[in-house]
């Protein structure tokens, strides 16, 4: 088996719908980075809409539960952030469109 990536977290990551937005939170831009170690262990860095969102420990949990299943991931850290603060400007252009945010 080859060792996981990046790229396979973000995947998964894609499974992770914000609650309020209906949308999935790679495309809004709420993920800032995911880094995986030499054992497997994945750490991801993300973000909410506002600092104060309501859904921030279900968005926290559902990255952790959707990266734990990546075959080869031996562990996952979730970092919530808030600096820098998010903005429309991170959303993918699919998800742009969706929301009728100018490109």
């Amino acid at each position: 088996m080859s060792a996981p990536t990046a790229e396979e977290v973000m995947l998964a990551l894609r499974e992770v719908i914000d609650p309020e937005l209906g949308y999935n939170i790679v495309d809004l831009g709420l993920i800032y980075d995911v880094a995986i170690d030499e054992r497997g262990g994945a750490a991801i860095v993300m973000t909410t809409t506002t600092p104060g969102c309501p859904a921030t420990t279900a968005l926290q949990e559902g990255a952790r539960e959707c990266a734990s299943l990546v075959p080869g991931i031996g562990g996952v850290d979730v970092q919530m952030v808030w600096s820098p603060l998010w903005t429309p400007a991170r959303m993918s252009a699919e998800a742009k469109e969706h929301f009728g945010v100018p490109p």
